[in-house]
Parts: structure tokens; sequence; C-alpha cells
């Protein structure tokens, strides 16, 4: 096998704001790796608090040997090679698990949904997120979600002025809601008596409210909370997940923390075994690592996989997207198709 990369700065369609941060762009490196006449594309979407950039992808990839291994491929030894390379670096390997699956897809003549059980047409709605913003802005992301279909809207809080951006959304619309605190929340009294007024106004579900590391305060408003309570920076990799029972109602799996398809699909069964429900989500993403996302997404009970729908330059064809759903396409591998 042969491999090949190339670094791309995916733009936003508007500022990205959440509780710690903002930003206008996401360095993405863009892999092809080289089969018996197949290649197959991977991803990684690196932003900037993982700690993974294009030097740090650049070297990683520099370094890979993919020669020693045949299809088909045997996931849980490329895993591991890998990992002997670095530790870490989960974007990066999640962008040359995605390459072989879409690989593996095109050499079987499958899709790659069907490596996993998936069935089309289980998968869930997925959400489009609206940043924390002024509320001008936060009416005009609403609108463009709107254009699209959607069904859901993801709302990003965490800040002093999260009651008013639901009520500059509920003046619009009345879809139902996922809201996302990253880690805003500090008293656990006040997280416990929001998510009761959130409930009140149709939100579905919260995602980390506390930092991560306050477990037992995360744990108090999961108990109380009328809906439930999502770990997201809390739960990064496989050994995460058990970890979060008892303290979330349920799990956050994002390909560029799991380190691709293999270890999600291996979260995605011990959520099931610990009776946690299942969010998969995303970063910002071009339609290449959101196809591997909607690949697992019938196997989940919600989605939020908004990637190309929030830029301006995705390089490849936004995938096809109904009623609120992507439609997952019979063709081998990924179905990733070249803009029209």
């Amino acid at each position: 096998m042969k491999i090949s990369y190339k670094s791309f700065n995916l733009l936003l369609k508007f500022p990205f704001t959440i509780a710690k941060f903002s930003r206008t762009s996401t360095p993405i490196m863009l892999v092809e790796i080289f089969y018996e006449g197949y290649t197959g594309i991977g991803e990684a979407s690196m932003v900037p608090y993982m700690g993974e950039n294009e030097e740090t992808a650049s070297s990683f990839l520099s370094k890979l040997d993919l020669s020693n291994f045949t299809y088909p491929f045997d996931f849980a030894a490329i895993h591991q090679y890998m990992d002997e390379i670095s530790a870490g670096m989960p974007a990066v390997k999640a962008a040359v698990d995605i390459a072989l699956y879409d690989l593996a897809g095109k050499i079987a003549q499958k899709p790659c949904y069907s490596f996993f059980g998936s069935i089309p047409q289980n998968i869930p709605e997925t959400t489009y997120t609206i940043g924390i913003d002024e509320s001008q802005m936060i009416i005009k992301k609403v609108e463009d979600a709107l254009q699209y279909d959607f069904k859901l809207l993801k709302v990003k809080l965490g800040r002093e002025n999260d009651k008013q951006i639901i009520q500059t959304i509920r003046n619009i619309t009345d879809l139902p809601l996922y809201v996302d605190a990253n880690q805003g929340w500090t008293d656990k009294n006040e997280g416990l008596d929001m998510a009761f007024w959130l409930q009140e106004q149709g939100i579905i579900l919260i995602e980390q409210p506390m930092p991560k590391e306050n477990i037992d305060g995360n744990a108090w408003i999961t108990a109380g909370s009328p809906i439930p309570i999502i770990g997201d920076e809390a739960i990064q990799r496989l050994a995460d997940v058990t970890k979060a029972k008892g303290v979330y109602h349920g799990i956050n799996i994002k390909l560029m923390k799991s380190a691709g398809l293999y270890e999600a699909y291996e979260m995605i069964k011990m959520a099931r075994a610990n009776d946690l429900k299942i969010l998969i989500g995303c970063m910002s993403e071009t339609s290449v690592a959101t196809l591997a996302g909607a690949a697992l997404a019938p196997l989940c009970d919600w989605a939020d996989l908004d990637g190309p729908f929030m830029t301006t330059n995705n390089p490849f064809k936004t995938p096809d997207f109904i009623d609120g759903k992507y439609i997952l396409s019979d063709e081998p591998g990924l179905g990733l198709k070249n803009p029209d």
C-alpha cells in the first residue's frame, strides 16, 4: 500500500463560537491510500484545542509504512501499529482508518456501513449546530439551517446569555433542540435548574454541562435531570466509555477522538453493554468524515453530522440529505462523490 496526503484549510460559513473559544476555519489533512488499483480517502479534522496540526500529522504520516498489511485489513493490528508510531494523535489516525475502510469497501464492492451491520433506514435525523453569537447572527444561522430542511438544531451554550440564545431561537422556530454547554456551567445547582428550564423549551438532550474533571457535579446533574445528559469532552476513547456509567446518561462519539471507525464501533458496542445512549458527533469536517460517521449513525440514538453544511469550500459533493437525514447509498466504500 502507498499513501499520499495534503493539507487543506476548511473555511466555516459563520464564525464558530463555543463556551471557551471561537474560530473561522479548521485545518484538514486529506489522506489517500492506494492498493491494487483502488484508492481509499480519509480525513483528519484537526481542531486546534485537540493539539494536532499540519506539522504533527505530516510527521506521523511520513513514518507510516503500510506495506506489510494486505486485504482483508486487520484493523486491530493496524491501529496497534499506529499506536506504536505515536501515542495519541487520534485525528490523523482516523484519517488512515477511514481511508482503509473506504478502500476495503471498494475492493469488496460493499458500502462501508455494511461492515458494521448498519441499516440505512435506521439512520437518525441529524442536527445543524448554532454557535454562540449575537441575536441577529443566531437568527441568520437558524434561517440557513431551515433552508436545508433540518428537523433538529444543536445550540452551543455555556455563557451568561444562555437563556437569551434559546429565546432568540424560539422566536423563529419550534424545532426540537439539542444543547451543548461545552463544560461552560460551573454551579451544579444552577446547571440542574437550567436543565429543567431547557426541558420546558423543547430541548432533547444536554451535552457536557460541567467541566469533565468535575465528575461528581456532572453525575449530580445527571441524577436529577429530566432530559438526558451526554458526556462529550469526557469521552474520548474506548477506555472512557465505562467511566461514563453513573456520570452521564450517554456518550458522544466522534471519529476524530476515537481514531476512526474501528474504535468508534467498539465504543458503540461497549456503550450498549453499559446501557448508555449514543450520540455520534463530528468536528468541522468535509464529506469524507461525515460519510464515515454516517456509516455508524444507524447504530446510534442521535446524530450531529453537519460538517458539510457549516463550511464554504467542502471539496466534495455534500452527501444526499432529505427530511433531516442523510441517505446512505449502496455505492462501494464511503460513497464519496466529487462536486457536480
